[in-house]
């Protein structure tokens, strides 16, 4: 039962810590005279990835057996996997819900974000249209992140002398990635009203102090939270008879990806889907570069067949989100439906655990 309660206070507190991590982001963003994007692309996916990252840095430089590297080498492939199916998939799931609540209640989602404020509503199609932001980049920036996991998935299968050394570049890649997004971001950074800093509520421009603050302390809580999920996720699979195996690759990431889905959940209920689309292209990007490199560099990196099929599943994910933008496709219905490939990843798993 003690589990139990922790697993919902810690899924409590990290839901929390996201509302003022996103509230504390924007305004560094802004601070640091980023561009909208960027925000979510770097500064807010550098701060949830944060967690999962040093799991897999503690795990393949300090781990002293086999199986603890192994840990930090699922954690690398299981968190794209997640980001690329049930974080879009939420992303799409809460804009169907925001488009329900639209139709449901059409004159209070005008006053919250109509052009005319206050004005009423005669038909559901006068309710704020979803911004997706720059779709031609989010199709760049995932045929990027194609490119980078198909190598990673394919060093996985073999070994060679220098294969250890290759994790340098996934280093380099994340780098000239960043080099991009805040070169290409100029501008005076959000463009939009910003809810008051949590800390500084009466003020309306505060301290940077306080933003500064607000944010490394939602990072910590995020950090220490998701630790506990994790903890108490691990022990309840076996109370409710799971083997070790599927909590380890089925569940787990889910966990340590939880930020991630959390800022989807906040920011497209805030009407800003392009900073959540941001957040899990900019976090997935991470994912297949910092992780990888120092899997790379500290183990051998040899997949096994559940590790494989995690790599198709993920890249069968990414193929079909371009296909949706290639198309125009790419829609609150269409990409409620990314989570396919994450059910069809446990059902394969099932011959190969059994």
């Amino acid at each position: 039962m003690i589990h139990l309660l922790l697993l919902i206070a810690s899924a409590a507190a990290i839901y929390v810590a996201c509302e003022w991590f996103v509230n504390a982001v924007e305004w560094l963003g802004r601070r640091l005279r980023v561009g909208p994007l960027a925000v979510g692309t770097i500064l807010a996916a550098f701060g949830t990835a944060l967690p999962e990252s040093v799991v897999t840095f503690v795990a393949v430089v300090f781990g002293t057996s086999a199986s603890q590297k192994n840990i930090g080498v699922g954690a690398a492939m299981g968190g794209p996997l997640v980001l690329a199916t049930i974080a879009y998939g939420m992303t799409g799931w809460m804009l169907l819900a925001r488009r329900r609540r639209a139709q449901a209640y059409p004159d209070a989602m005008v006053r919250v974000g109509g052009p005319a404020a206050g004005a009423p509503a005669t038909r559901p199609a006068q309710a704020p249209r979803d911004n997706l932001g720059d779709l031609g980049k989010l199709a760049r920036d995932q045929r990027w992140f194609l490119a980078i996991f198909a190598v990673k998935v394919a060093l996985g299968l073999v070994a060679f002398a220098i294969k250890p050394w290759l994790g340098l570049l996934f280093f380099a890649a994340y780098g000239v990635y960043f080099w991009r997004e805040i070169r290409g971001s100029g501008g005076p950074g959000l463009d939009e009203d910003l809810q008051a800093l949590r800390l500084q509520r009466r003020r309306p421009q505060p301290a940077t102090w306080a933003v500064v603050t607000q944010t490394l302390a939602t990072i910590g809580v995020i950090f220490a939270a998701s630790q506990v999920f994790v903890h108490q996720l691990e022990a309840i699979g076996p109370m409710l008879g799971l083997p070790a195996a599927v909590t380890a690759l089925l569940l787990s990431p889910i966990a340590t990806e939880l930020p991630e889905i959390m800022n989807a959940i906040i920011w497209v209920r805030q009407g800003k889907t392009r900073l959540a689309l941001a957040n899990i292209s900019g976090a997935m990007m991470i994912q297949a570069t910092v992780p990888s490199g120092l899997g790379l560099l500290f183990t051998p990196w040899r997949f096994g067949t559940a590790l494989l099929i995690s790599g198709l599943a993920t890249m069968a994910a990414i193929s079909y989100l371009l296909m949706l933008l290639r198309t125009g496709r790419f829609g609150a219905t269409t990409l409620s439906l990314a989570v396919v490939p994450y059910l069809a990843f446990a059902v394969c798993l099932i011959p190969v655990l059994a």
